[in-house]
């Protein structure tokens, strides 16, 4: 049976087109092979959308991303807007977008660490599965932040704020997705130091309560970048605020090769559309957008549709293609061909 979808593109700025251009191209893929009519929109996000309307996120963006089934992102950001004062920048759309549609939690998952990534390959044939949860609202994005003369001099400041009800939900996300997985949340944080992770380990410790079945362990930010980057094996969920949350998925991105390999949503409540690609992607790779279509394929309920597009994407770095973030020197392909090659991997299944 046809099934028909609003799907609302993102593509922000530098080489967000190209990336959601490849994802385009499998979700047409996926229109032809499986029936499907995927009405697909296009809207002004960060830079781009500044450049036409002086505003990061336009209402007309916020609008058609509320009336979708799903939202892919690209890139957003870069050197032309940088000279633009801080809550101006096109990066400021992110947060604007996720507080608009209720999205609290990153997921970012290591799906393709075996095949491009730079550990041993003692340790990577192994397979790598981490699923990041990451909080999106709370943190340094929700306080107060600017410029003030101080003792020395001028000086910068960003203030970190929690509440406990934004710890114990995104921590029930963490949770839950264990109780799927292997039953393991590494939490993450600075509570060594910081008042905010101290309180976040307190409320992590008390929602574990509510999930016996689910092992939980807690490590300092400093330690974790080491032990995952020796024996990433040994991690299954691993929860941490927005800014320790950066840190975690710079050293995952390392992990399996580049951030353009890893694929990333944004959710909320039950009754939210999630945002499906990772933003500030720098590399011109597109399998991470086209993995995350394939997540936000899975949300919708189709699985089989998914597991297509994982299974093409899966064929083609098996083929030894690559682009020029993971190629360590070797000959490379552009993202259009990559992007190309996923393609006919669909078709040819």
């Amino acid at each position: 049976m046809d099934k028909d979808f609003r799907i609302t593109l993102l593509p922000g700025d530098g080489v967000g087109a190209s990336l959601v251009d490849g994802a385009i191209a499998v979700l047409n893929a996926i229109e032809r092979k499986f029936g499907h009519d995927f009405h697909m929109t296009v809207k002004p996000f960060g830079g781009s959308a500044i450049d036409l309307s002086g505003v990061p996120l336009p209402d007309e963006t916020v609008e058609a991303c509320k009336q979708s089934d799903g939202i892919l992102i690209g890139a957003v950001g870069g050197k032309r807007w940088q000279s633009l004062p801080p809550h101006a920048r096109p990066e400021k759309a992110l947060h604007a977008l996720y507080s608009a549609l209720g999205l609290y939690a990153g997921l970012y998952h290591t799906s393709t660490g075996g095949k491009c990534s730079p550990l041993k390959p003692a340790v990577s044939r192994r397979g790598i599965d981490i699923m990041l949860v990451k909080d999106l609202l709370g943190g340094l994005n929700s306080g107060e932040q600017g410029y003030r003369d101080g003792v020395l001099g001028q000086e910068a400041y960003d203030t970190d704020v929690y509440a406990i009800s934004e710890i114990e939900r995104i921590a029930k996300v963490a949770f839950e997705l264990a109780t799927t997985r292997g039953k393991t949340v590494t939490d993450v944080t600075k509570s060594d130091t910081m008042s905010t992770s101290r309180l976040w380990r307190a409320t992590v410790d008390r929602v574990a309560k509510s999930y016996p079945a689910v092992s939980l362990k807690h490590e300092n930010v400093a330690n974790f970048i080491t032990s995952v980057t020796l024996a990433p094996n040994a991690y299954d969920v691993v929860l941490a605020s927005d800014a320790t949350g950066d840190i975690v998925a710079g050293a995952l991105s390392g992990i399996v090769g580049s951030a353009g390999l890893l694929p990333a949503c944004a959710i909320g409540g039950a009754n939210t559309v999630g945002v499906y690609g990772n933003a500030q992607r720098l590399a011109e790779n597109p399998v991470g957008i086209i993995l995350s279509a394939a997540w936000l394929l899975s949300s919708l309920g189709l699985q089989t549709e998914s597991d297509a597009i994982e299974n093409a994407v899966n064929k083609v770095l098996a083929k030894g293609l690559r682009t020029v973030d993971v190629a360590d020197g070797k000959k490379y392909v552009n993202c259009e061909l990559m992007s190309e090659e996923i393609v006919f991997a669909i078709i040819n299944s």
